[in-house]
């Protein structure tokens, strides 16, 4: 016998499943079986880019420790061709959960700390830039790690 689910039972896709999905367009960077790497279109630096699992968990702490793994060493390497695409002193990593009910990891091209501050003003930047900095970033991740 089926379960008749209440509004409040039924869970709706994340934002980053619908990216996943294809259903929402983004500038993608790096893809795997299991992660996807976009850039965020309200960034808080020019390559400020988000990774996340392709599965649906809500909190990073609940990720199999396996894939908790995984999603770091996929977020090192965006990392790496981040850093060799971007002017910057270093990439900022933060893993905040609130915004989005989908486990992801920030990746932040940092020259200050103010620049990974998420309550400042984001960038707004034309799709030519976001394109220009997807492509660069992921040439640098297709000849280092074949991704």
């Amino acid at each position: 016998m089926s379960q008749i689910l209440s509004p409040s039972q039924i869970k709706m896709a994340s934002i980053f499943t619908k990216i996943i999905r294809g259903e929402i367009p983004c500038y993608k960077v790096a893809e795997t079986s299991e992660f996807l790497a976009f850039l965020d279109v309200q960034p808080l630096a020019v390559g400020h880019t988000l990774i996340v699992p392709k599965l649906e968990i809500d909190y990073i702490l609940d990720l199999e420790e396996d894939l908790y793994v995984e999603l770091f060493r996929f977020a090192r390497r965006v990392g790496i061709g981040i850093e060799r695409n971007v002017l910057c002193k270093k990439i900022g990593m933060a893993v905040v959960g609130l915004e989005v009910p989908h486990a992801h990891v920030h990746l932040v091209p940092l020259n200050e700390l103010s620049d990974i501050t998420f309550t400042s003003p984001r960038l707004k930047l034309s799709k030519d830039e976001f394109e220009k900095t997807a492509d660069g970033i992921r040439n640098v991740l297709q000849a280092q790690f074949d991704m």
